[in-house]
């Protein structure tokens, strides 16, 4: 008992040096400073003290889970040791720079960060402070574990919505005066952060009704899944679909953009779906195929001297789709036999070539080079050119429904089942009768085509396409966002695109920290959740399996 007592003790300061090395490495870098300008509440919060606080808080939340049992007085008292390690690495933080001059290595060390972490008082009094403050939160944290789980889930997820609401202030400030005018946004925001009152209010409604939802869906919804029938389940979805067509008009042209970019993402997402999630053929060059579309589309339509037709959008569109495919089906063939780590180095080539080819002088004659593809219009429907993101958010948002409707009714047929089980086992599937060649060049050739269509909605949107536009990078984004999304699963898909493509869009202001959070937030993923936010209910099953043979252990 003693042992396991003193092991509890270890993993708890464990968990306080691991905050506590978080926090004052977001110091160290400028993130605390950076995010210590902008309040989330206003005049009281700031953005940089939560980034200080919620570290000891979500590590004692995740220690009380596994922990519970000790009781809460024990878990009370660890959860108080992670925030005071925290909060004493700070000070330490705080003191070593007014005895040593660290700014000369460590130049975010400035004096505005110095109060930032003391509050503006001496080191004594600042220290208590924040080492009180870390074991408060922390205390907080490790108590919402013994709250029922229907409240603790309505109580996180009011906690998340009103942290959202303040984080998007000055977007939805402009919203809000946009449509009732300057007092009333006022009312709700300051110019760029959330009213206490509103605050109060946003977070008691919202958990009330994530309460009432949960309760609701835990007493009646197995049973009404089931009574549905096609009919009832579709006009199910009628508010989504008027919610969908009335939300450019909510959003306003620079949110619509970024609803704009997250669509285009999701085409590709959905493509990569197929060839990763389902059929588990891992393709890193997933890009060349949206560079296919995006320079037939060019090609095919453009005005300018490059352009070798001057067709419609439209007529072009079914064109690039199949010449994508094409492209999909030239590349599987020469890889019908590889797997695993060779497919990924073959597909990643296949797409630097593509880059390589766009760039070089060989194809200048015929795609620019390296000047690209200019004078590419706008779609156009009934004499009506589509030329704002409101205009354009139709026509993606129809490729999008197209592509998610294919997607689902592949997965759920004999095709979609065959690349599930190509996907476990390619030898075992061969000897059930599975055509592998069929099957592969078929995954391909429609992610491909996705890809393609994505590429060929690109291409006008920004009415001139260059080679840089066709990294690496845009091959790793669409596996990143599927893969934290959920494999195999079009809403983890949806999720994915949300989170990773929309989100950075939203908070530019912090564009400086962009690509590191983004990292953080993969690496978090895998150490937590490998399976995705929504993955499908088979690879959830393939990653938990293990954990349910050790639970019977």
């Amino acid at each position: 008992m003693d042992n396991v007592t003193s092991s509890g003790w270890r993993q708890a300061l464990l968990q306080g040096f691991v905050a506590g090395l978080i926090t004052v490495s977001a110091s160290t870098i400028g993130m605390v400073e950076l995010f210590g300008t902008r309040y989330f509440l206003a005049g009281l919060f700031t953005m940089g003290q939560l980034l200080l606080f919620a570290p000891p808080a979500v590590l004692a939340f995740s220690l009380a889970g596994k922990i519970k049992s000790q009781g809460i007085g024990i878990v009370t008292a660890k959860a108080a040791a992670i925030g005071a390690v925290s909060g004493a690495m700070l000070t330490l933080l705080v003191w070593a720079n007014q005895t040593f001059p660290l700014r000369t290595v460590l130049i975010n060390l400035s004096p505005k960060l110095m109060g930032l972490l003391t509050f503006d008082k001496s080191l004594a009094e600042g220290a208590l402070i924040l080492i009180g403050v870390s074991v408060a939160t922390a205390v907080f944290g490790a108590l919402l574990q013994f709250v029922p789980r229907l409240y603790r889930q309505a109580l996180l997820s009011a906690i998340i919505t009103t942290l959202g609401v303040g984080l998007l202030a000055p977007l939805l400030f402009e919203r809000i005066r946009n449509f009732f005018g300057q007092s009333v946004a006022q009312l709700v925001f300051t110019s760029s952060a959330l009213q206490v009152v509103p605050a109060i209010i946003i977070f008691a409604a919202s958990a009330a009704l994530f309460y009432f939802r949960g309760r609701a869906s835990l007493s009646s919804k197995p049973k009404a899944e089931q009574n549905l029938n096609p009919r009832q389940k579709m006009l199910r979805q009628i508010p989504l679909a008027i919610f969908l067509l009335i939300l450019p008009m909510l959003l306003g042209s620079y949110l619509t953009e970024i609803t704009n970019n997250v669509g285009i993402f999701l085409l590709m997402g959905l493509g990569l779906n197929i060839v990763v999630g389902l059929a588990g053929l891992l393709d890193l060059g997933y890009v060349a195929f949206f560079a296919i579309g995006a320079y037939t589309m060019a090609v095919l339509t453009s005005t300018g001297p490059l352009g070798v037709a001057q067709m419609s959008f439209w007529a072009a569109l079914p064109i690039c789709v199949a010449v994508s495919a094409f492209a999909g089906v030239l590349l599987g063939t020469p890889v019908l036999r590889m797997r695993g780590d060779y497919l990924a180095i073959v597909t990643l080539g296949f797409g630097e070539i593509i880059r390589i080819l766009a760039l070089s002088d060989l194809l200048k004659p015929f795609i620019g080079g390296a000047q690209g593809i200019l004078q590419i219009p706008k779609p156009s429907i009934a004499g009506i050119t589509l030329i704002s993101p409101e205009q354009l958010y139709y026509v993606i948002l129809g490729g999008a429904l197209l592509a998610a409707f294919i997607s689902n009714r592949l997965r759920e047929s004999r095709v979609g089942r065959t690349w599930i089980a190509m996907r476990e086992d390619e030898d075992v599937a061969e000897a059930m009768g599975i055509n592998l060649v069929k099957t592969k060049l078929l995954a391909f050739a429609i992610g491909a085509g996705f890809s393609g269509l994505a590429g060929a909605i690109f291409s006008p949107k920004l009415t001139s396409i260059f080679p840089h536009s066709f990294n690496l990078l845009i091959s790793i984004n669409i596996l990143s966002l599927i893969i934290v999304g959920g494999l195999g699963s079009i809403p983890g898909t949806i999720v994915g695109a949300l989170v990773l493509v929309g989100l950075p869009e939203l908070l530019r202001e912090f564009a400086e920290f962009r690509w590191l959070m983004y990292g953080l937030l993969l690496v978090v993923m895998m150490l937590n959740r490998p399976e995705g936010f929504i993955p499908s209910d088979v690879i959830r099953r393939e990653l938990h399996s293990g954990d349910e043979h050790r639970a019977e252990v």
